[in-house]
């Protein structure tokens, strides 16, 4: 739901319709889909498979959400990979009725428990606590008429760059259940950087000084906990040369040559000391 939070709270400003719809059971994840009036989808909720059943929700603009009871189809089961058959809920919940705070709270990356009461398949109040400094998971807990969600942002690990170090890195960052974005387009990493927080990591490489160097100049610009610079000595040089040019200079927060030094050389090797790093730093 942190991946939707920028664009609900831009729907709030602008007066915008959209409803969040989350999966309760039988996974849990942090996983959100935005639906807008005319079709519109934001997010992306069990691969995409129940979309169509969600959007035909929203699309009878309801003034109050709805708890979702569906079985699987074969054709859904493909796509999420649950079982044809299994029940699955969802919670479809108008924008406004959660409460204004939940949007910069989501924004913040904070971990937050949203608490729906509902009657029958009727939401009828949404409400946002903060959760305790413990919680580092999504989970969610169904009773009788109450659904308590809690959400934990899930580390993030953007590399801006391809090749075997980045294949490496974004395969030991899946180990450790963070999310991993390997983005080869240096004009592609500004966006992604945007929304990083100080839970999240970005490391950067490549051999062309002026991409490697953009690239890092977005990584600063963001709210990253760890930044790492992935390259030779006088890379790192040529790189903080073309910063300067553009009034960078401050490279405090860069990790360069990124990871630990624990004399590594694979890639491998070089995956699991900065990996180490970055948990080390956020």
């Amino acid at each position: 739901m942190y991946d939707i939070a920028l664009s609900v709270a831009a729907c709030a400003r602008s007066g915008t319709r959209a409803d969040v719809a989350w999966m309760v059971s039988p996974t849990v994840s942090d996983e959100a889909l935005v639906l807008t009036p005319g079709g519109g989808r934001i997010g992306r909720l069990a691969g995409g498979a129940f979309d169509g059943l969600l959007t035909d929700l929203a699309a009878r603009h309801l003034s109050a959400g709805r708890l979702v009871n569906h079985s699987v189809t074969e054709i859904e089961s493909l796509i999420c990979q649950l079982p044809v058959g299994s029940d699955v809920q969802f919670l479809l919940v108008p924008a406004e009725q959660f409460p204004s705070q939940t949007w910069p709270l989501l924004l913040d990356h904070a971990s937050i428990v949203i608490v729906t009461a509902f009657s029958g398949d009727v939401i009828t109040d949404v409400q946002i606590n903060p959760a305790g400094a413990d919680s580092r998971r999504p989970m969610v807990s169904v009773e009788s008429d109450v659904i308590t969600t809690v959400l934990a942002p899930t580390p993030r690990m953007i590399i801006a760059g391809i090749g075997p170090f980045a294949e490496a890195l974004a395969a030991q960052a899946a180990l450790l259940n963070w999310k991993v974005v390997v983005e080869a387009r240096p004009d592609a990493v500004a966006g992604l950087a945007a929304t990083l927080s100080s839970s999240d990591a970005i490391v950067v490489m490549g051999h062309e000084v002026e991409k490697s160097s953009g690239c890092l100049m977005a990584a600063l610009a963001s709210e990253a906990g760890y930044v790492g610079a992935l390259g030779s000595h006088s890379m790192q040089q040529s790189r903080a040369d073309w910063l300067a040019y553009r009034d960078v200079v401050d490279l405090s927060r860069v990790h360069g040559p990124a990871g630990l030094d624990i004399g590594a050389k694979s890639p491998q090797e070089v995956a699991v000391a900065i990996a180490a790093e970055a948990i080390a730093t956020i």
